[in-house]
C-alpha cells in the first residue's frame, strides 16, 4: 500500500491513476491531518510525501515518522521543488529514503519506488545476521545494534552501512555504493552518498570515525 500526501489536485490524481495502472494499491490525501487519522488503521509500505502542504508541511511529517517507533520502517520518497536542492539535503539528513524534484515523469517515480521496494524485499527474504567488532546488523529485520543499542536507522542509512562492513576493508568508491544501494539512477548524483554518509557517522556517535574517507575515491570501514 502506498499513501500519497499531494495538495495539488492534478499532480496526486495523475500519481494516483499511474500507480493503480502499474498494480499499486494507493490511497490519496490532500492534507496531513487526512493522511495522520488513516495510519492510526493502517501503516503503509511507502510514503509520498510532498514538501509544501497545508496544516504542517512535509520536513514535519517526515521528523514526526521517523520519532515514532511505528511508522520509522515506512519508505518516505520526497516530493520537492525543482529548485529547492536545500529541500532534498534536509530531507535526506531527516530520514528520507529518496527524493524526487518537481517537475518529474511518472516512469521515472515508477523507477523509484520499484527500487525501494525491491531493495527492502530482498532483506526481508535473506533471513543473515552479520556480527563485526560492535555491529550486529540483523539483515531479514532490517535492524541494528551498536554496542547492543539499537540505532534508528533510514533504508538508505541501513543499506550503506550494510554494504560496508560486508566489504570491511576495502574500499568501496561512490560509483559502487550507488549501484550497491541505489541501482544506479543518472538523476543521483554522487553527493548523494556523501550526504547519506554524514547523517549516518552521526548516528554512529563516538564511532563515527569507523567510516573513513578515502580522499577522491569514496569509503571504507577498517
Amino acid at each position: 500500500m502506498i499513501y500519497i500526501l499531494e495538495d495539488d489536485d492534478n499532480i496526486r490524481k495523475l500519481i494516483v491513476y499511474t500507480l493503480q495502472s502499474h498494480g499499486f494499491k494507493c490511497k490519496e490525501f490532500s492534507k496531513p491531518s487526512q493522511m495522520w487519522n488513516a495510519l492510526e488503521n493502517h501503516t503503509p509500505d511507502l510514503i509520498l510525501l510532498d514538501i509544501m502542504l497545508p496544516e504542517e508541511d512535509g520536513m514535519t511529517i517526515l521528523n514526526k515518522l521517523r520519532e515514532n517507533s511505528k511508522y520509522k520502517s515506512i519508505l518516505i520518497i520526497m516530493i520537492t521543488a525543482k529548485d529547492r536542492e536545500d529541500d532534498m539535503v534536509n530531507g535526506l539528513d531527516s530520514g528520507a529514503d529518496d527524493y524526487i524534484a518537481k517537475p518529474f515523469g511518472m516512469m521515472n517515480l515508477i523507477s523509484r519506488i520499484n527500487a525501494l521496494l525491491r531493495r527492502q524485499e530482498n532483506y526481508t527474504r535473506r533471513p543473515k545476521i552479520i556480527e563485526s567488532g560492535p555491529f550486529v546488523i540483523d539483515i531479514s529485520r532490517h535492524t541494528v545494534f551498536l554496542d547492543a543499542v539499537e540505532l534508528s536507522l533510514t533504508l538508505k542509512e541501513f543499506d550503506l552501512l550494510a554494504v560496508l562492513i560486508k566489504n570491511k576493508g576495502r574500499v568501496m568508491t561512490r560509483e559502487e555504493l550507488l549501484n550497491s544501494v541505489w541501482n544506479i539512477d543518472a538523476e543521483i548524483e554522487s553527493r548523494t552518498v556523501d550526504v547519506h554518509i554524514r547523517t549516518l557517522r552521526q548516528k554512529l556517535g563516538r564511532y563515527e570515525n569507523v567510516i573513513e574517507t578515502i580522499r577522491g575515491v569514496g569509503y571504507v570501514i577498517n
